[in-house]
């Protein structure tokens, strides 16, 4: 092998240098948009309250609602999209809101309300039939998943779990449900229920993964719907789209 003599090795370093100085300057990438956002602003509920159309106290009323969730009876934890402080020295909240019309929002008085945050969002992607779970802002699990028939399909917007609560090993959907603010735009009612959406498990259910079968749930795996259960929560945002 030939022996590069120092003269010749300065002499190359300096020619790649002067290359270096009229090339442009490189451009720093730019990071990527998280698909979802880093974290959520959380509103915990210390008791009932009604939701406005207005942060006005002389805003048309809503509705009521309740200071705790209707099957678990822990505290309603609201996703909160918006904050008002008016002149009379009062703070409002602008948050989803549970039940019908699907998808709602108001505004309520920020007493006796907790402010919280979650780094987890849910995205049900409707075509590719399956979960995504992220974690400030990045995706950490993918799950495939039966979603709603075209009779009966999964509504599309944004949601978020009311409650998580466990079922029972005797009956289908186990062994965990993550109940949404969504409702069914076909069933008022359902099995007692008020036409909720949920993320179940598939326990005694045999419609394969990965297919339209459901009369508007979301169902994972056993597995899945374990591992998310013990990681989301009330209030954590769930986006449903096409």
């Amino acid at each position: 092998m030939r022996r590069t003599t120092l003269t010749s090795l300065y002499s190359s370093l300096a020619v790649a240098g002067a290359c270096c100085a009229l090339a442009a300057p490189a451009q720093a990438a730019k990071p990527a948009k998280p698909a979802v956002a880093v974290t959520q602003a959380l509103a915990i509920l210390l008791q009932d309250h009604v939701a406005r159309t207005a942060p006005d106290q002389s805003a048309h009323v809503i509705e009521s609602v309740a200071g705790t969730t209707p099957l678990t009876k822990v505290r309603t934890t609201l996703p909160v999209i918006g904050t008002r402080k008016n002149k009379d020295g009062n703070r409002w909240v602008h948050v989803r809101l549970p039940g019908r019309p699907t998808g709602h929002t108001g505004w309520i008085l920020a007493d006796q309300t907790i402010t919280s945050s979650t780094e987890w969002h849910v995205a049900i992607e409707l075509a590719a039939r399956q979960v995504v779970v992220y974690r400030d802002g990045v995706a950490v699990r993918t799950f495939p998943a039966v979603v709603g028939k075209p009779s009966t399909p999964t509504p599309r917007g944004q949601f978020f779990v009311e409650e998580s609560e466990s079922i029972s090993v005797n009956a289908a959907g186990g062994p965990f449900a993550l109940a949404l603010s969504a409702r069914s735009g076909v069933f008022q009612e359902f099995e007692g229920g008020p036409g909720q959406i949920a993320i179940h498990g598939t326990d005694h259910l045999s419609d394969p993964l990965g297919s339209a079968a459901s009369h508007g749930c979301v169902r994972v795996s056993p597995a899945a719907i374990t591992w998310m259960s013990k990681r989301i929560g009330g209030g954590v945002p769930v986006t449903v789209s096409s």
